[in-house]
């Protein structure tokens, strides 16, 4: 049996990612974008080293997420 989608559900798969930064976020960015040019150059580095460590491991957590989502939506009867 064919399910037609609803048009009232909230979403079918994953919801959509959130690419906007709030105003606390924004602040914080311009906050380090400040201080930039008064940082050590090894605290940079390690900040980067940090920084590309925590988004390898988001993307293996997103990769992980995606290869184990379910391809298929479960079916009901059409009433």
């Amino acid at each position: 049996m064919i399910m037609i989608p609803d048009d009232t559900a909230q979403y079918y798969g994953p919801p959509p990612p959130i690419t906007e930064l709030t105003m606390e976020q924004q602040f914080k960015l311009r906050r380090i974008k400040d201080l930039m040019p008064e940082a050590d150059k090894e605290d940079i580095i390690e900040l980067l080293m940090a920084l590309q460590e925590q988004n390898f491991i988001l993307s293996n957590t997103v990769i992980n997420l995606v290869k184990q989502w379910p391809t298929r939506l479960p079916t009901t009867p059409v009433a």
